[in-house]
């Protein structure tokens, strides 16, 4: 049995239609989680979530609409959830900010819209499709990404909307074992 969930979960919802199959392929991000971190019911609610999406993007994709809807509701489901290292969930930078990147290419046409650095959008999603959509450029980042999406009409919160006492706790640590680290190669020196 591995000893670790990456948090790389992919999960994959066929349908049979008259015309063609349809499918929804989604990831949990990037990285790993050690089983032994992870409790039976934090686990569950990682599986309920990824199955969420699924279905949002899914259910999309079953009464016509794009694949890039698809992909925009799908992760808008990860993003409002605490769980996802993607907008509510999202990890801190060294300097206890959370930013914020999101992407999104059509793979028809190769348009593709993305955001950098941001802080104030509760979903970056949204704000890269519409840099797709909206300008000539593919990538926006900080404050001008965040007054685009203003503009545009997409939904700002404040900071500490993203901040979770999981994530602050990783970066506690993470910080501990820097100045640890620092410390050790001091003394060898």
């Amino acid at each position: 049995m591995q000893k670790t969930i990456l948090t790389t979960l992919l999960g994959l919802v066929m349908t049979a239609t008259a015309q063609s199959p349809i499918a929804i392929v989604i990831h949990g991000g990037a990285g790993k989680i050690e089983r032994k971190t992870l409790s039976p019911a934090r686990e569950k609610e990682y599986h309920a979530t990824l199955t969420r999406s699924l279905k949002a993007g899914h259910a999309v994709l079953k009464r016509g609409g794009s694949a890039l809807d698809a992909v925009e509701v799908a992760i808008i489901v990860m993003e409002d959830s605490p769980l996802f290292n993607a907008g509510k969930g999202a990890v801190f930078t060294s300097a206890g900010r959370n930013e914020m990147d999101a992407s999104i290419m059509d793979g028809r046409t190769l348009m593709a819209g993305a955001v950098g650095g941001v802080t104030v959008l509760k979903n970056p999603i949204l704000a890269a499709r519409a840099v797709m959509d909206k300008t000539p450029h593919v990538l926006l980042t900080n404050v001008g990404a965040e007054k685009f999406a203003k503009d545009v009409g997409l939904q700002i919160v404040k900071p500490d909307y993203f901040y979770t006492d999981r994530r602050w706790k990783q970066l506690q640590e993470w910080k501990a074992k820097q100045k640890n680290k620092k410390q050790s190669s001091l003394e060898t020196i």
